[in-house]
């Protein structure tokens, strides 16, 4: 079954384009003119993802962002400004889980959608990752601490899952990148660590107070493991 994508951007002419591409690499295209239509379309049962533009009319699309994260972690990418890096690290902030810059190539569209839907739709190593009060079920894409769930983004799972299934040593930035976002770092990018700065604030302090997640600078990050577990 074709995979269902919502282009929401008041850009009638870049959106015709993205959906024309879009439905030519074999994806289903819905599409929303303005910021309330966007959100109401993202509440429609069996979208898969969403393309989603910060400036639009009736509501902005940080603010659809934001409410569409209290109810849901479907997969969202965001097109800024190009070289506005404020929206950009709003978006992160929000829970965006991948940004381009306007206007895209359709082609690089493409491929960060597919990346984005390849960790929402669960790939990876099936099993359970039990890390202190956290377990980690890789095969629902669920993540709880001490029984109660986490609510994660795509992106962020796929991070919390890198780290946790290497607890105790240090990953690489490159691997974080390729993890969670399905590509190679690029100089300026600092997408992984607003993704992480999120983590660690869901995540909340280890039991005995110290952080779970550590910067190893000019390396990448540890993920701590309990002092029961070293």
């Amino acid at each position: 079954m074709a995979e269902r994508i919502l282009i929401a951007d008041d850009d009638e002419e870049l959106g015709e384009l993205l959906a024309e591409f879009l439905a030519g690499e074999g994806f289903e295209v819905r599409r929303a003119l303005d910021g309330e239509e966007a959100l109401e379309r993202a509440r429609e049962p069996g979208l898969d993802a969403v393309v989603l533009d910060i400036m639009m009319p009736r509501l902005s699309g940080t603010e659809v962002l934001k409410q569409l994260r209290r109810e849901s972690d479907l997969p969202v990418i965001m097109l800024t400004a190009r070289g506005d890096d404020l929206d950009r690290i709003l978006g992160l902030e929000l829970g965006a889980d991948d940004y381009l810059p306007k206007p895209c190539n359709p082609r690089e569209l493409v491929a960060r959608l597919r990346a984005v839907l390849r960790r929402s739709g669960g790939a990876g190593p099936a099993g359970v990752i039990r890390v202190g009060d956290l377990e980690l079920h890789a095969g629902s894409r669920q993540l709880t601490r001490n029984g109660e769930p986490v609510t994660l983004t795509s992106t962020e799972f796929s991070l919390a899952q890198l780290l946790l299934q290497r607890a105790g040593t240090v990953v690489g930035k490159r691997d974080l990148y390729v993890a969670a976002l399905g590509r190679e770092p690029v100089r300026f990018d600092r997408s992984v660590d607003m993704h992480l700065s999120n983590l660690r604030r869901k995540l909340g302090p280890a039991p005995g107070g110290g952080p779970r997640i550590e910067t190893v600078r000019g390396i990448g990050y540890l993920f701590v493991l309990p002092e029961d577990e070293q």
